[in-house]
C-alpha cells in the first residue's frame, strides 16, 4: 500500500509518501510545499491544490493520512491553515483516494508511544521507523511522514 501523509499550513504544507509492504514500510517521497508570505490568499491555496495535485499524480497513492487540526490560539492562523486543509481533502476527493484524519494526539501515540511526546521525540521515531540516516526536515516533512506511518499502523490492525 502506498500512503501520503499530509500536514497541512499555508505558508508550509508537508507531505510525505511511504510505501508498506508487510511490516517494513519505506519512504518514497517527502518534502514540503511553500507559498510566499505576501501573496494574496486565494493564489496561496490554489499553489498548494497544483502542487499537491502533481505530487498526487506522480506517487499515485493507494490512502490519503491527514493531520487534524487542533484549535490554536490564534484564530486567523487555525482559520487559514483550515482553508490550506480543505485544499489537501479536495485534491484526494478529486483522486478517489480513501483519506484517513488523525489528531496530533493520536498521532503521537501511534509513533513514540505517548500521545504528549514533543517533536524530537517524533522525528527520531519517524527516522527510525523509516530507517534514515537523519531526521527529515523541516518539522512539516516529518510530521506529514508521521501522519502516513499512523495510516499504515492503524491499517494493519483491522
Amino acid at each position: 500500500m502506498r500512503i501520503i501523509g499530509i500536514d497541512p499550513g499555508t505558508g508550509i504544507l508537508g507531505f510525505g509518501v511511504i510505501d508498506v509492504v508487510g511490516t517494513k514500510i519505506t519512504m518514497v517521497d517527502a518534502g514540503v510545499i511553500t507559498t510566499p508570505p505576501h501573496t494574496p490568499h486565494d493564489e496561496r491555496l490554489e499553489d498548494i491544490y497544483n502542487s499537491l495535485t502533481e505530487i498526487v499524480e506522480a506517487t499515485k497513492p493507494d490512502a490519503y493520512a491527514v493531520e487534524k487540526l487542533f484549535f490554536t490560539k490564534n484564530v486567523t492562523t487555525a482559520m487559514t491553515v483550515a482553508e490550506a486543509r480543505g485544499v489537501a481533502l479536495l485534491v484526494a476527493r478529486q483522486h478517489k483516494i480513501p483519506i484517513a484524519e488523525y489528531t496530533p494526539p493520536q498521532i503521537k501515540l501511534t509513533i513514540s508511544g505517548y500521545g504528549n511526546a514533543d517533536k524530537k521525540q517524533v522525528q527520531e521515531m519517524v527516522r527510525l521507523q523509516l530507517g534514515l540516516k537523519e531526521v527529515p526536515k523541516p518539522d512539516d516533512c516529518a510530521d506529514a511522514l508521521a501522519a502516513a506511518i499512523t495510516h499504515a499502523f492503524m491499517t494493519r490492525s483491522e
